[in-house]
């Protein structure tokens, strides 16, 4: 007895670093498995819509990106890539996994990177991709990924069913922004045409249209009076009244304008 004790609390002497090694291993994995998935952030909307979140980096602050996905029969159509590169294949694996489908469809709606940077990426995974003629000339002279697929003025797309249009207002937050309007759900998807309701200013101008940004938002405001959702790239989408408001900070923007000069 003696002797087979002896063995047996030798072996648990033997074992015990294993154990503590395999439970360290899976603290760490734990860790790291949440930090990744804080990279990436995926919230349903309504139906077969979903809005997932990437980050970057912008003048030292940790800014969200909104982007979105649909669920359709036919596959899963994506709108606008992730900003994170590191999160291009995360989104595939995670959208597969959790909804049974590939993504068959990608649409960029300007030329930034925050929208346009997986579109190589996703094409080599033999995804159709999309931006409007306007955008892959600018994605071009400003050495930003390009898709394989152009459309040459505002499209109606049946994607296993689903329909959603794409529609140009005129230059704004970019001389190519577009927003996409799906008429069944009433969901305006306005990228980053659109600021939040709590937003302070229009955001980063370098590119916009300071002079035709009010008249732009208009123009989407008039086309769709009564969307049940707006969403937006860098803010909280679940205010109706972002549209409203940007369109107010773009008419303050453009009369400081008009005063210094």
């Amino acid at each position: 007895m003696a002797v087979n004790n002896f063995i047996k609390d030798k072996n648990q002497q033997q074992l015990r670093p294993v154990v503590l090694t395999i439970v360290f291993t899976f603290f760490l994995a734990n860790i790291f498995g949440q930090a990744e998935a804080g990279k990436l952030k995926i919230t349903p909307l309504t139906g077969d819509f979903y809005i997932y979140t990437t980050y970057s980096t912008y003048e030292g602050n940790s800014i969200p990106a909104n982007g979105m996905y649909l669920v359709t029969p036919a596959g899963v159509v994506l709108f606008d890539t992730p900003w994170d590169t590191t999160q291009f294949q995360p989104l595939l694996d995670s959208i597969l996994t959790k909804h049974g489908k590939a993504v068959v469809l990608c649409m960029a709606t300007h030329w930034h990177s925050d929208r346009t940077a997986g579109l190589e990426y996703y094409a080599q995974k033999g995804i159709a991709t999309y931006t409007t003629i306007l955008t892959d000339e600018l994605s071009k002279k400003n050495n930003k990924k390009r898709a394989e697929y152009l459309i040459q003025q505002d499209t109606v797309f049946n994607i296993g069913g689903h329909f959603f249009e794409t529609y140009y207002p005129g230059p704004g937050h970019t001389a190519d922004n577009i927003v996409l309007w799906f008429s069944k759900e009433k969901i305006l998807y306005g990228g980053c045409l659109i600021k939040g309701a709590d937003a302070e200013n229009l955001g980063y101008l370098g590119d916009a249209n300071v002079h035709e940004y009010a008249a732009t938002l208009t123009r989407v405001q008039k086309k769709y009076p009564a969307p049940n959702f707006i969403i937006i790239s860098h803010s909280d989408w679940n205010s109706l009244h972002s549209l409203k408001h940007s369109i107010h900070l773009a008419r303050q923007l453009k009369k400081k304008s008009q005063q210094h000069n």
